[in-house]
């Protein structure tokens, strides 16, 4: 008995050299050993692979994949001695099998050595024939692996009838041995055309019934009577038996490998190969087979897929199973009415991403484009309509504006031609899509056109246009593009549509007028007017929808805070309450990217009405409830709203000082409360009357944010605290922010802020280690990071980390550092 071969898979650690040597080693024990029978075709294949490793061939990963395979085919060899069998006959059965695997395996490697020469490509195809249909003599000496003193075939012969019979009723045991001796017949030549009918039936009927071991001997002899005649394969092919066999392929590795190969025997016959695509599951099981990993059944599994690939309705299940290679070659050369016919199955699919990027791969892209520029009417629909379907994936949307199509939809949507208009729908649905590229900027007229046409189309096309110009405006570098829109009065030319019946339509144009005023805040102040800023506030109001809500509210949001009239106008508009309101339902539902651009909004908003210039303004706000709408931002899941919050809050707060003793002049008759006298203001304070940061609770919210992960919101929140830190306050405003554990984390800052962060955290610590108690906590922690920054930070800050280092008393010995 020969040594256990390596797996297959061992070969892709070695050097195509040492591969190719170690297939002949194991070739060699082969031939010593169980395989000895065949010595003849093996010392051919010796040759080749001899041939093989002396030349200087390429090795592509499928030659490898090929070697690895026969190799494996050699392993399996081995096994064969391990088997019980009941006979020599059986076992020489057994070896005739394992010589047709390595047939197959050197099909496989005859592809994939395209530099052979001509010659040696006749040597392996021939060889390989004769590998396929191998017959051995059951009669001759064995070798090493079989046992001898076989007896003469005419003493194991068995009456056909017989046999027939334990086929059909045999236990598994009995059925074992019926199938062995029914081997033993067919290559005898024993069971002829009268008998023929009866053996397939019974080994037909016992398929479903009988279990792995003699599943898989059924499957073997079936194929080897398929080889026989036609005949024999149109009396294996009712639906029963074919259900059979298509259930086997998805079974283990060799019944599976067995019955794609029987089912690509039976598939020679036209009809049969109509029955095959209609068993249910079949076409599903061979794609898996396909792209599994073993490749003998691969091979053949591919073969007889292409051999089904010639009826439409199979190349659709294909399709629907992830293999689209038939599809798309329909797509490429197919008549026009199969095209047709795959185009419009393209367009119904439902499609993962993973098969619209194969589709793409595979070539299906260009031959829409084709259908769509030179195709009759209904081609170009149908491309449309698949072309529509794969858009959806940004490396499609890169070969379809690549391929020119875009000039090509626009000239559809100007077209007034009347058999033109049912494609005016699905072009401008692929444009919207198409936008989302941004090679689509290099389209330099494109948005140009779009514009032009928002006013000619119908409701459905004016939806995608509109999607299409808000893509095109979001790209990062479409400032030429958005430049463009401006001077051809896309803000006006939207203006229309705000107040449209469509609420998509509507939406749509909010979003585009939001992002266009992101760029041009000042232009939209003038074009909006009184007009349509009360309709955004009445949109806010009405809008059940919060994708409708959001760009209303963060248009406002970008008009100029300088632009009073506007604010004057929202305010008696209720705006303020309204936003108030509609952000204590928000903060507590759950969070999603609309409520999140929501809330952004909303506090960019809040600025505009807490401009400390206008003290009347602050005041008016405070009343409606703003400050604790504020504190509740400051926690709000969206780090830009937080840092709004806290702009909005340092605001109001810079005023707090000169409220609260104008407050406590009023007072000199009556003590205040201990609960209204502010231990920060020295005065009294009210949240409403004075804003005062202390009193808000805010404190410990802007704390959190300090000690927090994003950054973002660090300067805002540093400026809201630094309010506390005013000449007449700072060491009661010190004392507040150390209780609210704010040393520390602003002591944090010096390390992990930006720069302008930095540079309001040392302004802070300046004041706050004036005080010796918190110079004594907190001054080692500080002094490190402090010298850490002089020595490494911008010199800008120099200056002020001098201060802070000579309150701790460590100048004079740092003092080289500055």
């Amino acid at each position: 008995m020969g040594k256990t071969l390596p797996f297959a898979g061992a070969g892709a650690s070695l050097s195509f050299t040492a591969l190719v040597s170690d297939v002949l080693n194991s070739l060699e024990e082969a031939s010593a050993g169980v395989l000895a029978p065949a010595l003849p075709l093996l010392n051919r294949l010796k040759l080749i692979l001899v041939d093989l490793r002396q030349s200087e061939t390429p090795a592509p990963l499928s030659m490898r994949k090929a070697l690895d395979s026969l190799r494996t085919a050699l392993q399996r060899a081995f096994s064969l001695v391990k088997k019980p069998t009941g006979s020599s006959v059986s076992t020489i059965g057994l070896i005739e099998e394992s010589v047709q695997d390595i047939g197959r395996c050197l099909g496989l490697l005859l592809l994939a050595w395209t530099e052979a020469e001509d010659d040696v490509k006749e040597a392996m195809s021939a060889l390989q024939r004769e590998m396929m249909s191998v017959k051995l003599d059951s009669r001759r000496g064995t070798s090493e692996g079989i046992s001898s003193g076989e007896a003469d075939v005419g003493e194991i012969v068995e009456d056909v009838e017989d046999v027939v019979m334990r086929v059909k009723r045999g236990e598994e045991e009995e059925l074992l041995g019926a199938l062995e001796a029914l081997e033993v017949l067919i290559r005898e030549g024993s069971v002829g055309e009268e008998e023929s009918e009866g053996v397939i039936q019974a080994l037909v009927n016992r398929l479903g019934s009988a279990k792995n071991g003699c599943r898989l001997r059924i499957i073997v002899l079936l194929r080897r009577l398929a080889d026989t005649n036609d005949e024999y394969k149109e009396m294996m092919a009712n639906p029963e038996a074919l259900s059979s066999i298509v259930k086997s392929l998805a079974r283990d590795v060799d019944e599976s490998r067995e019955a794609v190969a029987l089912l690509l025997h039976l598939a020679d016959l036209v009809k049969v190969r109509q029955r095959i695509g209609r068993v249910q599951g079949c076409i599903m099981m061979l794609v898996t087979l396909l792209n599994g990993c073993d490749s003998s059944a691969s091979y053949d599994a591919g073969k007889l897929l292409a051999a089904l690939s010639s009826n439409t309705q199979n190349v659709l299940l294909m399709a629907e199973a992830g293999f689209f290679v038939p599809l798309v070659q329909y797509l490429k050369e197919g008549s026009d009415m199969n095209k047709i016919l795959m185009a419009t199955a393209i367009s119904r699919m439902e499609l993962t991403d993973q098969m619209k990027a194969t589709l793409g791969e595979e070539g299906s892209i260009e031959a829409l484009v084709k259908m769509f520029n030179s195709g009759k009417m209904e081609a170009k629909l149908s491309a449309l309509n698949a072309i529509r379907n794969l858009s959806c994936l940004k490396e499609n949307n890169d070969r379809l504006i690549n391929s020119g199509v875009v000039s090509n939809l626009l000239q559809v949507l100007f077209s007034v031609t009347s058999v033109l208009m049912t494609l005016r729908e699905p072009a401008s649905a692929i444009l919207a899509s198409l936008a989302k590229s941004e090679i689509i900027l290099h389209k330099k007229d494109a948005a140009q056109q779009m514009l032009s046409l928002l006013n000619l189309s119908s409701p459905d096309i004016q939806l995608h246009l509109l999607q299409a110009l808000n893509s095109m405006a979001g790209h990062s570098g479409a400032k030429r593009i958005r430049a463009k829109m401006k001077e051809n009065g896309a803000l006006q030319l939207l203006m229309p549509f705000l107040s449209s019946c469509n609420d998509e339509i509507r939406i749509a144009a909010l979003n585009l007028l939001f992002n266009l005023s992101t760029y041009f805040a000042e232009e939209l102040s003038g074009q909006l007017g009184e007009t349509y800023l009360i309709l955004m506030v009445e949109i806010i109001s009405k809008a059940t929808s919060e994708m409708e809500k959001a760009p209303a509210v963060g248009i406002i949001s970008n008009i100029p805070v300088s632009d009073k009239k506007a604010t004057q106008l929202l305010m008696n508009a209720n705006l303020l309450p309204l936003l108030i309101t509609l952000t204590g339902t928000i903060i507590t539902a759950p969070s999603n990217p609309t409520r999140k651009w929501l809330l952004d909004g909303i506090a960019a908003v809040m600025i505009r009405f807490t401009v400390p210039s206008d003290k009347k303004l602050q005041k008016i706000s405070a009343s409606h409830g703003i400050i604790p709408c504020l504190v509740k931002l400051l926690s709000a899941n969206s780090i830009v709203a937080s840092s709004r919050a806290a702009t909005s809050l340092a605001q109001l707060s810079q005023n707090t000082l000169s409220l609260s003793k104008a407050k406590s002049s009023r007072w000199f008759c009556v003590p205040p409360s201990t609960e209204k006298l502010c231990g920060v203001h020295n005065g009294l304070c009210l949240v409403k009357s004075t804003f005062c940061l202390v009193k808000s609770g805010a404190l410990s919210a802007l704390v959190q944010i300090l000690e927090g992960k994003e950054r973002e919101a660090d300067e805002a929140v540093l400026s809201a605290l630094s309010t506390l830190l005013q000449d007449a306050i700072f060491e009661s405003g010190s004392d507040a922010i150390e209780q609210a554990s704010g040393v520390q984390a602003i002591i944090r800052i010096l390390e992990v802020g930006c720069l302008k962060a930095q540079e309001k955290a040392i302004w802070m610590l300046e004041r706050i280690f004036r005080l010796g108690a918190h110079r004594s906590k907190y001054g080692e922690a500080a002094q490190h990071l402090l010298i850490d920054l002089a020595q490494k930070g911008d010199p800008i800050l120099k200056p002020m980390i001098a201060k802070i280092l000579a309150h701790l008393q460590l100048l004079e010995m740092q003092s080289s550092f500055f």
